[in-house]
């Protein structure tokens, strides 16, 4: 395999998590008397750009599909993270009524209906139909389609450039990364604004967030690695700001190369200086991954068979994709965790995949009373725990196995 990046062949393992099914392929009742496809998961480092990278073994317009289940608006939180965006990048660059806002990956107009209760101009790339109906039916013009070079063509050729070109958690989802970057340079405006949110590859591995691997993302970013992916295209990072979300993430801000209108900002240089000390330009850093997972594989497993040898009841809360990779990796059942209840009507009545655990409503949580909750998604878990504080009325009690167990 080569780099996506640089085109370098690769040899350095970071880490495999051996075969799964892809992370949000849930399952119909009907889909369990099918076979189930599993892919390697497998990353590899860049010993030349230090680009974290998994082989694309699933397509991305089959991960991608109308059958999509992430919708983002199901969080609360992440919805009052992208309002507090809305007003900041309004502030700070002076978007308005004149501007044009476009989104790469805009789901279902989580983030897009926020500047458009400002009557700022927005536009959605996303290419899941499913969740693009949703944006649209909150009027929120999108297109339903892949980004790239191609699409950044049509749109600057029909003089839809952007003022604010923004992606969040979208960075890391592109097998050719080349072909993004490059489209985002055609449609950008001469002065305007690229931001972009992506978990910190520095924080995965500090926190050993292995579970946040899966097929549908493609790339692991550090800072280092994407100042030179941008710089490669004619585009320049002029401030990067580090965010609490999904376990720790990074926003980049990038201009063309020749846009002297903004300066680069000190925290430039001082992340590219803190990652360089951390010891990420070089592969030893990327070394010794492989046995964190591993040992929480053997703390998860070794706990859900103490709960089942007691006979306690241990259910889950979030269907999200970083617990299907854990319960793939650990090869956990639905005869270890009953069930597992999520927010959103489009994965209740499913199955994770692989695992084979039905997705059920809160209520079910209710009628269950479990001895155990473990929560997947713990970048929120916060929320969840608020939400979800009534099980200690009967004795529940929460689980992470992320990043060490923890009970509480």
């Amino acid at each position: 395999m080569n780099c996506r990046f640089c085109n370098q062949i690769l040899s350095h393992e970071f880490i495999d998590l051996a075969n799964s099914p892809p992370s949000n392929a849930y399952l119909t009742t009907a889909d369990l008397n099918e076979p189930e496809v599993y892919f390697p998961l497998r990353l590899l480092v860049c010993q030349n750009c230090f680009l974290v990278q998994v082989d694309e073994y699933k397509k991305a317009d089959e991960i991608f599909s109308k059958g999509y289940a992430y919708f983002s608006s199901f969080s609360t939180s992440w919805l009052a993270h992208a309002k507090r965006y809305t007003e900041e990048m309004t502030k700070r660059f002076g978007i308005d009524a004149h501007s044009q806002v476009i989104e790469i990956a805009s789901n279902d107009g989580y983030l897009l209906q926020y500047f458009k209760e400002k009557k700022i101009p927005v536009l959605g790339i996303e290419p899941t139909e499913n969740t693009a109906m949703v944006a649209l039916g909150k009027g929120i013009e999108s297109i339903i389609d892949f980004f790239g070079v191609a699409l950044a063509k049509k749109l600057a050729s029909a003089n839809r450039k952007a003022d604010l070109l923004l992606g969040n958690n979208v960075l890391a989802h592109v097998p050719d990364i080349n072909d993004f970057i490059e489209g985002m340079k055609i449609v950008l405006k001469p002065q305007g604004v690229i931001t972009m949110e992506f978990p910190h590859l520095f924080q995965l591995v500090k926190n050993n967030q292995f579970d946040t691997i899966y097929h549908e993302h493609f790339s692991y970013l550090s800072f280092t690695t994407v100042v030179k992916m941008f710089a490669a295209h004619g585009l320049e990072m002029f401030d990067v700001q580090e965010l609490p979300t999904h376990g720790g993430s990074l926003r980049i801000f990038a201009h063309h190369q020749e846009d002297k209108s903004k300066s680069v900002e000190y925290a430039v240089q001082s992340m590219l200086n803190a990652e360089e000390k951390a010891g990420m330009k070089t592969l030893n850093y990327y070394s010794g991954f492989q046995e964190k997972a591993n040992r929480v594989k053997i703390d998860f497993l070794k706990f859900l068979i103490e709960k089942r040898l007691e006979s306690k009841r241990v259910v889950a809360y979030g269907a999200a994709a970083k617990g299907n990779t854990l319960l793939n990796y650990c090869g956990v059942r639905n005869d270890l965790i009953r069930f597992v209840v999520d927010a959103s009507p489009h994965k209740q009545g499913k199955y994770l995949p692989g695992s084979h655990i039905p997705v059920v409503k809160e209520e079910d949580l209710r009628i269950a009373k479990p001895d155990y909750v473990v929560i997947f998604p713990w970048n929120i878990k916060e929320e969840i725990v608020v939400q979800l504080n009534y099980i200690r009325e009967w004795g529940g009690k929460f689980v992470t196995p992320v990043p060490i167990l923890k009970i509480c």
